[in-house]
């Protein structure tokens, strides 16, 4: 279906800065999306067109807590990320809580 009747269906659609349409893969925790936790580390993986979102929480299980959600998911849990518009290849944001500045950095 169609947005308003022209071009592609609404989370097909770019959001604002963002050049991935809201129906792009987001990986995440359920810290982040169930537990509500501040993100704080942000990285786009450009092979496969996907974003991840972290908390800071210790994660010795990764595939217990690993979740698949779209990015209209996250920027409707933390509309804050919307400030990181684009993170070069191999760099990914970080900040210490919900309220500080996004930092973008090199990956580790």
């Amino acid at each position: 279906m169609a947005y308003l009747g022209f071009g592609k269906p609404f989370e097909e659609q770019p959001y604002k800065g963002y050049a991935d349409p809201l129906n792009t893969v987001a990986i995440t925790t359920r810290f982040v999306v169930e537990d509500k936790h501040d993100i704080t580390f942000v990285a786009y993986n450009k092979e496969d067109n996907s974003w991840q979102f972290f908390s800071n929480d210790i994660v010795e299980d990764f595939e217990e807590v690993m979740r698949i959600v779209k990015l209209k998911d996250i920027i409707v849990s933390d509309s804050s990320i919307l400030e990181i518009e684009e993170i070069p290849d191999g760099f990914c944001a970080v900040r210490e809580s919900r309220g500080a500045n996004w930092k973008i950095e090199k990956q580790p």
